[in-house]
């Protein structure tokens, strides 16, 4: 019986392995393609079967990228917009999750809907009111366009209430007794405290206004004010509609400073993704 439930276990286990390792090539094969594709010549990229790796790396379909579309000009603008986003949302988001986890009043509970019902609203319900807006308030092609539909985050609202909740009353009591401020103890003693969930909140940010495809494209029209998806869309035209290496290639330069970004800060996304209280 004992060498029955042993093997069973044995076999429970080699069959979470191999579902595992089914997983984690189904995610990790369209990144390998991606990158296999960019170092290609434009013959592999159309042999039949498909080439897996390039016999020769083709590093200057990096070159061709830049030739192209200017890369720089949308790289800035990208930047500026996503560090100023993420900026401004830390400036609103910190003060709402504290009066949500740590006041009584009235309209707490109107206040916390309306953060919940922000979250399930889907931007493209949205985004033709607010093109009206902006385009009579005349800031159509403009950084304030990119920036301004975003700086609330009803995510970061919720996300940062719950870890609020967990710090006890008695250090904010201890902190007034010694004549501090609500903003000293939002920024001095609440915020140290939440670490993780910052850091989670501001990079699922970053990521999601750099890969803003839909609205950087309805609110801009000149390349002086697109961001990097944009530019990279235009790889694909009438001009280098089969150059799927150069495209590919574009891709890799849109993603990998994203993927390199979540390896540095994964440690505090899965902690903040994980209930353990503050110590």
């Amino acid at each position: 019986m004992y060498s029955q439930n042993k093997t069973l276990e044995k076999f429970k286990t080699g069959l979470d392995a191999v579902g595992k390792l089914i997983l984690i090539f189904i995610m990790a094969f369209p990144f390998f393609w991606m990158i296999s594709t960019a170092l290609q010549t434009l013959k592999e990229t159309m042999r039949v079967p498909p080439t897996l790796w390039p016999q020769t790396l083709q590093w200057s379909n990096f070159s061709e990228v830049f030739k192209t579309i200017p890369v720089d000009i949308y790289l800035k603008n990208s930047l500026i917009v996503c560090v100023t986003v993420v900026l401004l949302q830390y400036l609103i988001i910190v003060p709402c999750a504290y009066s949500l986890a740590k006041y009584d009043y009235k309209a707490k509970p109107l206040v916390f809907g309306l953060v919940l019902l922000g979250q399930m609203i889907p931007m493209q319900l949205t985004f033709l009111p607010v093109y009206f807006m902006f385009s009579k308030a005349g800031l159509i092609n403009s950084y304030a366009s990119l920036i301004l539909p975003f700086i609330s985050n009803p995510f970061g609202i919720f996300m940062l209430r719950q870890y609020f909740m967990q710090v006890p009353s008695e250090i904010i009591e201890a902190a007034r007794l010694d004549n501090a401020s609500d903003l000293k103890i939002m920024f001095k003693i609440m915020m140290p405290m939440v670490k993780s969930a910052l850091v989670t909140i501001g990079l699922l940010s970053f990521i999601s206004n750099w890969n803003n495809y839909f609205w950087a494209l309805i609110m801009t029209n000149t390349d002086s004010i697109r961001t990097l998806p944009i530019g990279i869309s235009l790889l694909k035209n009438a001009e280098t509609l089969a150059r799927w290496n150069v495209i590919m290639a574009g891709n890799l330069l849109l993603v990998l400073p994203m993927l390199l970004l979540y390896i540095v800060a994964s440690k505090k996304i899965r902690n903040a993704f994980v209930y353990s209280g503050i110590k």
